[in-house]
């Protein structure tokens, strides 16, 4: 019997009006509770995930502490976590769409304790807000309630813990009820986790931040930014036109001074822009971070910017280089943020002379991002010295409009800065990859193939599958060795003569049932990462190298653009012909997943197929898109033979959520696949002799003029980057007769597919377009950004190696010699390591005593030794 309420709720509108509203609020009397204890599993129909069995306790946080500790609240080693409804939707409708989603994951993993109590829909759970009750205290008196009904639905066998930081609903409820006890989330952690080292940390972390924040906010007063406008007042000039609305986008190359904003949804139709909006320094950026969904008013023309189109190194300063912008395009400042995209940062604090010039007993610490587009921020610690050599993990909590700087708190450390691990790590924190193991639930739905125990196509799928096995020959393309069958085709002779060719899939979606745990895994991750030397898979090994093939299809080119390139075609230098085709497809916007019920028939192209309407279906094992196309063939087909339809098929609004994370999570692999690579091409260069090295000069290809310089592709290694033809000095670039260069002062002359350089003594050089040039390979490192390849042009013409046969070998197959080398000399560094570790301990025990170190070690034992505190022993 559902018992009917109504919501309330007054709203102010843009002219200043209060507008009531009133919505429908329906009541249950049972909703899932998730619980093993419940006494009437059946009436609260209790499917999916349950608590565990073995815990001594459950323990419902506060809104406010979901909000603050959420990262806490997912260490595994907390168990019978209850999240309520109401806590939810705080974090929901307060900390954004990014916090909101990691909740919902957390909740879907079944590696975590913790499920989710609609307490709202629990006829017994919710309490209408009283007039004039803060929306916080409501929140936490409605949470309270819950645990309270939690606690004697399990009849009382199961203590609740609820967790708040609020000091009055502590004193209020601590001992109202007994059984339910109400504490401080530090008491939590203190009490129940005392020996949970990493939670502490984080938990000191997270509170010391709060006290910085308050601190900050009564000492200071001077504004830094201007005020965000009201949320309804955003909303009210978005629909009248007034403010556009769009993603921040920060140029790495010029991060503090140089972010676009992206239009989205109406504002492009609406606004009449044919342009990305230029945010043109940080006042104007507004507190506004890469990848927040922003709200920008456009400026007068007249103080209208252009973007600038000379080179840039990363320098931390971005100061401008005096070259003259490009024409000037629409430029606006951030007025408002709608949605912050706030995540894990990769940081590194300052070096040892940085720390000592903050003051030997400095806490608030200011830590470089690794992705240069994320400012500086500020966390509170004193760590700072010891973690130097680490790349370690942040949080942001707040960015106030009276802060230069946004405030964050420590998390956890990678890894050592340079090592490879501790790189790799760092790259998948900042694509937001997880690659967790599997858990032993999801293994738990795996089907089992052993030696011992092998899988084998049961009778019943026998009879409902069509048998090639006697009938078609059945073969693979792939090379003798493969490890995944890629491609399995068949072919059978027909009566009349023609041959019958099938390509076949493996029936991925046999083994991942809907909602399962494995397939919320699988959604989750979207898709096998693929990585210079390594791949984390979207589903376990099992399938994607034993029972499923790994099918990849083949996209047909579309026809004119084939033609086009056909006739761009230099019959003596075929590295220029490989360049144009690599640069015309990446000239190309990515493909999107879409669901075709968001778009009008007409917009269904691509433009690299033969067809108008294209899908993937080919690699089910490594693409959950695929996996959708699958289920959605079996349903159709299902309805065609008049089948009973199993699966629960997603609503186009759940489809289109859904397009919209794996086409996010496809960024990520693409991103983390290019990183990862010039980790690589990075650590193969680095610490050579560039003179005597032969690897370090090679033959390149100029594929691009800029104002300032080009960039050049080296076939050899498959490198793209940049070569500067003036240096920072304003000296340009020289060749004399023996094509050697030099730097001289002069200026430069760009033209459309040309660049000249003439000296104040007037000798000139000239670069054009696919011209080849000498180039010396090097590495710029840097202690807080990734290292980078560094490219100097050596000379006009182009380098001829004594081994023509190398020089032609794919960049393919030497890119994998490259990851091998590097992997070699990776493990040689580590197994040398350990030896000189074992030298080191044979010795203390043969001598008792160690090398190196062990004056270090005597002085350190003297310095703890005068800092004991002796007064009581001698009577003093």
């Amino acid at each position: 019997m559902l018992q009917k309420r109504e919501k309330v709720l007054l709203l102010r509108t843009f002219q200043g009006r209060t507008l009531r509203i009133v919505r429908e609020h329906y009541l249950r009397p049972s909703v899932p509770c998730h619980s093993p204890l419940c006494p009437q599993p059946a009436t609260c129909r209790n499917d999916g995930k349950l608590l565990s069995g073995d815990v001594t306790h459950y323990m419902i946080p506060d809104w406010k502490v979901v909000q603050d500790y959420l990262e806490i609240l997912e260490f595994p080693e907390l168990k019978g976590i209850i999240f309520m409804q109401t806590a939810c939707q705080a974090v929901q409708h307060q900390r954004g769409r990014r916090q909101y989603n990691k909740l919902r994951n957390l909740l879907k993993d079944a590696r975590h304790d913790c499920i989710l109590f609609a307490n709202e829909f629990q006829q017994y759970c919710y309490l209408p807000r009283e007039r004039g009750e803060s929306m916080e205290k409501w929140q936490t008196r409605n949470i309270y309630n819950a645990a309270v009904w939690y606690y004697h639905h399990c009849q009382d066998r199961m203590p609740i813990i609820m967790v708040t930081d609020d000091e009055e609903a502590i004193q209020q409820y601590g001992s109202e009820t007994e059984g339910v006890f109400v504490i401080s989330f530090k008491n939590y952690l203190d009490n129940f986790w005392p020996d949970l080292k990493a939670a502490h940390e984080l938990c000191d972390s997270i509170l010391q931040s709060q006290r910085e924040r308050e601190n900050e906010s009564q000492e200071s007063h001077r504004k830094e930014y201007p005020e965000h406008l009201p949320l309804e007042v955003l909303e009210a000039g978005i629909k009248s036109g007034r403010y556009i609305q769009g993603i921040l986008n920060v140029n790495k190359h010029r991060a503090q001074i140089e972010a676009f904003v992206r239009l989205q949804g109406a504002s492009s139709k609406d606004s009449g822009l044919v342009s990305d909006i230029l945010i043109h320094g940080m006042k104007a950026r507004n507190r506004s971070i890469h990848g927040d969904m922003v709200v920008v008013e456009l400026l007068p023309k007249n103080e209208w910017k252009g973007r600038t189109a000379a080179l840039c190194e990363n320098d931390s300063d971005d100061k401008a280089t005096g070259e003259s912008p490009s024409e000037p395009m629409p430029t606006g400042r951030v007025v408002g943020i709608l949605q912050k995209n706030w995540r894990d940062y990769v940081v590194t604090f300052p070096s040892k002379e940085e720390v000592q010039s903050q003051g030997k007993n400095a806490q608030k610490i200011l830590v470089t991002p690794w992705d240069y587009r994320i400012p500086k921020i500020r966390i509170s610690t004193q760590q700072a010295e010891a973690l130097q050599d680490f790349r370690v993990v942040v949080r942001i909590d707040s960015w106030e409009s009276t802060s230069v700087y946004p405030n964050g708190h420590f998390v956890r450390v990678l890894g050592r800065i340079g090592d490879l691990e501790g790189e790799i790590a760092t790259i998948l924190v900042e694509n937001t990859i997880s690659v967790a193991p599997f858990s032993e639930a999801q293994m738990c739905e795996m089907p089992v193939n052993t030696p011992e125990n092998p899988w084998k196509v049961s009778p019943e799928q026998e009879q409902e599958r069509r048998d090639l096995r006697k009938t078609h020959l059945v073969f693979s393309i792939d090379p003798k060795g493969c490890e995944d069958v890629d491609d399995t085709l068949s072919v059978k002779t027909l009566k009349n003569g023609n041959l019958e060719l099938g390509v076949h899939i493996a029936d991925v979606t046999h083994f991942v049932a809907p909602n399962s745990y494995i397939d919320i895994e699988a959604k989750t991750r979207a898709t096998t990462y693929y990585l210079a030397d390594r791949r984390y898979d979207m589903l376990p090994s099992i399938l994607s190298a034993d029972l499923c093939s790994l099918l990849g299809g083949v996209d047909r080119s579309n026809k004119t653009l084939a033609d086009s390139l056909d006739n761009a075609n230099d019959p003596n230098d075929p590295i220029v012909n490989r360049l144009l085709r690599s640069m015309a497809t990446q000239a190309m916007s990515n493909a999107l997943y879409f669901s075709t019920g968001s778009c009008a028939e007409e917009e269904f192209h691509h433009y690299g197929l033969a067809l108008d309407k294209y899908t993937h279906f080919t690699s089910p094992i490594r693409r959950y898109a695929d996996i959708i196309v699958h289920r959605l063939l079996m349903a159709a087909i299902s309805k065609d033979k008049k089948m009973e339809i199993k699966e629960n098929l997603f609503t186009n609004k759940d489809l289109e959520e859904l397009c919209r994370h794996i086409n996010n999570r496809n960024r990520a692999a693409q991103h983390s696949q290019k990183q990862s690579t010039e980790l690589f091409q990075c650590m193969y260069f680095k610490d050579k002799d560039q003179e005597a090295e032969e690897r370090c000069i090679s033959d390149g290809v100029i594929y691009s003029i800029r104002t300032n310089g080009v960039l050049v592709f080296i076939p050899r290694f498959g490198i793209k980057g940049a070569a500067y033809l003036k240096n920072k000095d304003g000296l340009v670039i020289s060749c004399g007769p023996d094509s050697r260069s030099e730097w001289k002062p002069g200026s430069l002359q760009r033209f459309q597919n040309k660049i000249t350089s003439t000296t104040t003594g007037g000798e000139s050089v000239t670069f054009h377009l696919f011209d080849h040039v000498t180039v010396r390979i090097s590495v710029q490192a840097s202690r807080c950004h990734s290292d980078t390849i560094k490219l100097e042009i050596m000379s006009n013409k182009p380098y001829m190696i004594p081994d023509t046969e190398l020089f032609h070998q794919s960049s393919l197959l030497l890119k994998s010699d490259l990851v091998k080398e590097v992997t070699r000399s990776v493990e040689e560094a580590q197994l040398a390591q350990e030896v000189q570790v074992n030298i080191i301990q044979e010795d203390y025990q043969k001598y008792c005593q160690t090398k190196g170190r062990s004056l270090y070690i005597l002085l350190e034992e003297i310095r703890d030794l005068a800092l004991l505190d002796v007064s009581n022993s001698h009577g003093i």
